[in-house]
């Protein structure tokens, strides 16, 4: 059967979607999600169909999007065919996935082989699998917990799916937070010092998804983190480093594919964890990864026996995979930095960086603690020399200008961090009572940053004037939220007024 292909404005994101009206569906049999072969000349495209409902209650047909005799195509079809509206494509049908098959055995319980991980994996990549199918993946996967070898074929199978990035060299290093703590910004510390020490750091971030900010967010107040694959190598060949968003490299593109479904369920199952994080850090070629899990009230991991759990599965993952893996456990009770959101993040690491007196101690101290595991692990300094040679390095200014360097090479310049504009808007939010302070929600702080407007607004978000442990008197302030919308401001405050997320005894 041939139809007309009319092109709908709209985009997935990933899967490849065709819309039939309801009498052209019946003639051929087709029920939503069904999968149909598309074919014009050589090219060739499986698509999941989608239905438009075109009958009135009196049997007659009603006008709609899509008339008898057309396929409307969404914006991934119309790449894969390359056909404008008004062409026609012959119309077969497929079958489902063979993967689909897999993942019902995952469901039941049943481990998974090489071939079948692949297998899924590939159809990910392609766009071959619904949402939902790769939700009931994730769940299967969340139900039924992977096992170490299951995890490293997960793993080997998310870097087969897209690019990988080959440098000359014997060492190459990388670094990873599981995340859960706000203004955990130390990547924008650590890989200038790994970078001064000579070290070789592609490092590639995420931009934010619960949170005020992702690293990516936070580099591009200073700098472009958009690169091809050619200019990522160029920066690294010229200045030891890169500090980029990941997402614009196809790397490991299936991993992206499979958090985006993770995230509306609020689940995050551990063998899909460990390979997600190191199939990142292979897909650059890394032999040598630092993995930080922060441990605490609010953050992912609550408790050490569950975070000493996580560590060894890193440690056994890593050995499978022939990589060199430290894996330290951190605080993460409280946000690491005092600015959340973009700009008052960047400004938080240049005056780290710059050894100011307005740089954030904690910041400093745990990048410190993340380098010097780094510069052990390579051999660069001896075993309990390393912080104490991170520290040199950062302190003689060497970091900072590496930084620089790395941000001039990404397109970006030099800025100094009185300089970066924050929104018009604030409010001072201030103690209710005196006393210590005892917790600080992580959660609470990023939703309020977010209302604001970060990350999307770069100059929004919030500054903390106070961190856990310190003395503070009825009064003073805790933190300012800065926004460019008087709306934002007002809904960020209600908030905290109704949540309050800083305890104070």
């Amino acid at each position: 059967m041939k139809l007309k292909v009319k092109n709908l404005p709209i985009a997935t994101g990933n899967i490849i979607i065709a819309v039939l009206c309801e009498r052209d569906a019946t003639n051929l049999d087709l029920q939503p999600a069904d999968r149909i072969l598309l074919k014009c000349g050589r090219k060739k495209v499986v698509a999941t169909v989608d239905i438009t409902s075109s009958l009135e209650g009196d049997g007659k047909y009603k006008k709609t999007m899509i008339h008898p005799g057309q396929i409307g195509l969404f914006y991934e079809a119309q790449e894969a065919l390359k056909l404008k509206s008004g062409r026609y494509v012959e119309i077969f049908s497929a079958q489902k996935p063979e993967s689909l098959h897999y993942i019902r055995r995952k469901l039941n319980g049943k481990k998974l082989s090489k071939q079948e991980i692949y297998e899924i994996i590939s159809d990910i990549t392609k766009g071959n699998l619904s949402d939902v199918e790769m939700s009931y993946f994730v769940a299967g996967s969340f139900i039924h917990e992977l096992d170490m070898e299951e995890v490293a074929e997960l793993t080997n199978a998310m870097v087969s799916s897209g690019k990988v990035l080959k440098f000359n060299k014997k060492i190459i290093v990388d670094k990873h937070c599981i995340g859960g703590v706000a203004a955990n910004r130390t990547s924008m510390v650590v890989v200038p010092i790994l970078a001064a020490a000579g070290l070789t750091v592609p490092k590639t971030s995420s931009r934010s998804i619960t949170s005020a900010a992702g690293t990516a967010d936070t580099v591009e107040v200073l700098c472009p983190v958009t690169l091809s694959l050619s200019k990522m190598k160029s920066v690294v060949k010229k200045t030891n480093a890169c500090l980029v968003w990941g997402g614009a490299m196809n790397l490991a593109p299936a991993d992206d594919k499979i958090i985006q479904v993770e995230h509306p369920l609020s689940i995050d199952p551990e063998g899909q964890l460990l390979a997600s994080i190191l199939a990142k850090k292979k897909s650059v070629s890394a032999t040598h990864v630092l993995i930080d899990i922060p441990v605490g009230r609010g953050a992912k991991i609550i408790d050490m026996k569950q975070a000493n759990g996580l560590k060894n599965k890193f440690e056994q993952l890593g050995k499978k995979l022939n990589m060199k893996i430290k894996v330290i456990i951190t605080d993460g009770s409280q946000p690491i930095g005092n600015g959340i959101g973009p700009s008052l993040e960047a400004r938080d690491v240049l005056w780290t960086l710059k050894n100011s007196s307005r740089g954030s101690t904690l910041l400093r101290d745990k990048s410190l603690l993340m380098a010097g595991g780094l510069l052990e692990l390579t051999c660069k300094a001896k075993k309990g020399k390393g912080v104490s040679m991170a520290r040199s390095i950062l302190e003689s200014g060497k970091a900072y200008e590496k930084l620089i360097e790395i941000v001039k090479a990404q397109g970006g310049k030099e800025r100094k961090p009185d300089k970066i504009r924050l929104a018009r808007k604030k409010y001072d939010v201030c103690a209710p009572n005196s006393g210590i302070i005892k917790h600080i929600d992580n959660g609470l702080m990023n939703k309020i940053a977010r209302i604001a407007g970060a990350p999307h607004d770069q100059e929004a978000g919030l500054y903390l004037y106070y961190h856990k442990g310190s003395k503070v008197k009825k009064g003073e302030r805790l933190f300012t939220v800065y926004s460019d919308s008087s709306e934002r401001l007002k809904y960020a405050i209600d908030v905290w007024r109704k949540l309050k997320g800083i305890e104070i005894k």
